[in-house]
């Protein structure tokens, strides 16, 4: 919630005296919008104290402006002046049709505000339908509480609204009883979402979700399809991962597949300096207005002294899918080599195999000498809608494009990992192919099953996983990655677990991999720091100093 330079030391306008029925007037006058007349519009116009002519998102700016009073802050206890980048989402959300609005931005830019102001349209103002429910969703109760305790303020603050809302604070609702409509807030208990009918619905925070699916966001937007023309607000600071579901709904939002669905990102370029006013300003559009520069600064400041900081402060303040950890690559780094690599057949290639254990990922990654990098991944077929449930990764998804193959049964198959092998071997120049010693015996049989001669077999070497064989191959595979040595064309599965690796040390600072948490699956990268690891050396093409001052992780 914004306000405008002037406004600070501007009069108060007149407003109704407490128990008066101008907001109900107009509310009333609102819900007739089918019925009436020009002659009744242009009463309800009138009641709401707008000029005739305005869009239907003016119309609303105008409303809130009048009734409604900033409910804390700085400004507490003031009309209600809108800062632009909030009339800009307004205009956009109800002058063309809108299914869904997402809207993200850095913290403490008053998303919460901006939603109570809309689910006050809808509650009691010129967007309310009579009878009509109305929901915000959050992860948690605590959060839950939040917008509906804001949007209680304003009601108590404004004669207006206090006249015709009811404030039920142990059950977090409010009531319109002259429309029939009522708001709840609802937490993650996807129990309690089913046998609603929601005409329209915040999703507060939808960036806390991990993984793409969430029961109460699938709960209430399908509830919506007995509701003509419901709205839907998504308004967050971003998902730390591109698997979680608000990533997934932005992207779709992204590429304009349907005009309805509509989004406000703001967020710092991944190649600005991320402590720079500039950044700060691209991901927030209260900066300007009415947040506390100096404080944001500061934790600007802490952030670059103090490393462990930097993820934290990307996500949160500049609206970065950065997850609050610092892992072997940046996404900046890793997407710089994300361009397509070209087919592998005739070329001479190196690679790693991660072989898992009963029912976990299996990995296998080629890289040419000329940096192409083509993964293939396996997972037990039976199951694997639960394993994308548990582990908050859309396995299934993947398994539906193209990107992970499958096995019967509920454990990986090594028959099906030794005819992919035989055709690799047939098609392309091995050189050499690492493995995890793990696993290893019960994969070799059906490589000899499959054909493989004793020459070829030579070409598998063990690959340790400690600190000595690891690190010497880290080191390659930051080069590399560094001076966009490597093409891996964004592959889902393999960047997935480039974002779950992590490293650690050991006294001599050699490195390995380790998981960030317990169901992140890093078996990719360690098969493609096991295939790097056996490529003949290569010149490095980067000063020490280099990569002193400009580590993989800044």
């Amino acid at each position: 919630m914004g306000q405008d330079a002037g406004d600070a030391g501007s009069t108060q306008p007149k407003r109704s005296k407490p128990g008066s029925k101008t907001a109900a007037n107009a509310i009333k006058s609102s819900t007739s919008d089918q019925r009436r007349t020009k002659r009744g519009q242009g009463r309800e116009e009138e009641a709401l104290g707008v000029r005739r002519g305005l869009t239907r998102g003016d119309r609303n700016i105008a409303w809130i402006e009048r009734h409604c009073i900033i409910p804390e802050g700085k400004f507490v206890g003031q009309p209600v002046r809108l800062a632009e980048f909030q009339k800009r989402v307004i205009k956009g959300i109800y002058d063309t049709p809108t299914r869904r609005a997402i809207i993200s931005f850095g913290r403490k830019n008053a998303k919460t505000t901006l939603s109570a102001f809309l689910l006050l349209l809808h509650l009691c103002g010129p967007e309310a339908r009579a009878n009509s429910q109305l929901f915000s969703a959050a992860q948690s109760r605590d959060q839950a509480s939040i917008l509906f305790a804001l949007a209680a303020k304003m009601v108590r603050m404004s004669p207006d609204l206090a006249s015709v809302v009811t404030i039920r604070d142990t059950a977090k609702q409010l009531a319109c009883s002259d429309l029939g409509t009522l708001y709840r807030a609802l937490s993650a208990d996807a129990a309690t979402a089913y046998g609603l009918s929601p005409v329209f619905t915040v999703h507060d925070e939808l960036g806390q979700v991990k993984g793409p699916r969430s029961d109460l966001y699938e709960a209430l937007e399908t509830a919506s399809a007995a509701q003509d023309q419901p709205l839907s607000i998504i308004i967050s600071t971003q998902a730390p991962t591109d698997a979680d579901l608000l990533s997934v709904l932005i992207d779709d939002a992204k590429q304009g597949n349907d005009p309805a669905q509509k989004c406000w990102l703001y967020t710092a370029p991944l190649d600005s300096d991320p402590f720079s006013d500039e950044a700060i300003s691209a991901a927030n559009p209260a900066f300007d207005i009415f947040m506390n520069k100096d404080e944001v600064r500061r934790q600007a400041e802490d952030a670059k002294r103090m490393p462990s900081r930097e993820a934290a402060y990307r996500n949160l303040i500049l609206n970065q899918r950065v997850e609050a950890r610092n892992p072997f690559v940046s996404r900046a780094v890793w997407e710089g080599c994300g361009e397509l690599p070209q087919d592998l057949i005739g070329k001479r290639i190196y690679g790693g195999l991660d072989l898992s254990s009963v029912s976990d990922l299996t990995a296998l990654v080629l890289v040419a000498e000329d940096g192409d990098v083509h993964p293939t991944f396996w997972l037990p077929g039976e199951g694997l809608a639960e394993k994308s449930r548990n582990d908050r990764v859309p396995y299934d998804v993947w398994a539906r494009d193209g990107w992970l193959q499958t096995t019967p049964g509920r454990s990986i198959e090594y028959e099906f990992v030794a005819h992919h092998l035989r055709e690799v071997f047939d098609t392309c120049d091995v050189q050499a192919l690492a493995f995890d010693r793990y696993n290893m015996r019960f994969l070799k049989p059906w490589l000899e099953r499959v054909g493989f001669t004793e020459e070829e077999l030579e070409r598998f070497i063990e690959f340790g996983q400690g600190f000595v064989s690891m690190s010497p191959a880290l080191r390659e595979l930051e080069s590399m990655l560094l001076n966009k040595k490597l093409r891996h064309g964004n592959h889902p599965v393999l960047s997935m677990c480039a974002a779950n690796a992590t490293v650690v040390q050991d006294p001599s600072e050699n490195r390995k991999f380790v998981k960030a948490k317990a169901s992140g699956r890093i078996d990719g990268m360690v098969a493609l720091a096991m295939a790097v690891g056996v490529m003949p050396n290569m010149p490095e093409s980067q000063d020490l100093d280099d990569f002193i001052y400009q580590p993989l992780w800044a």
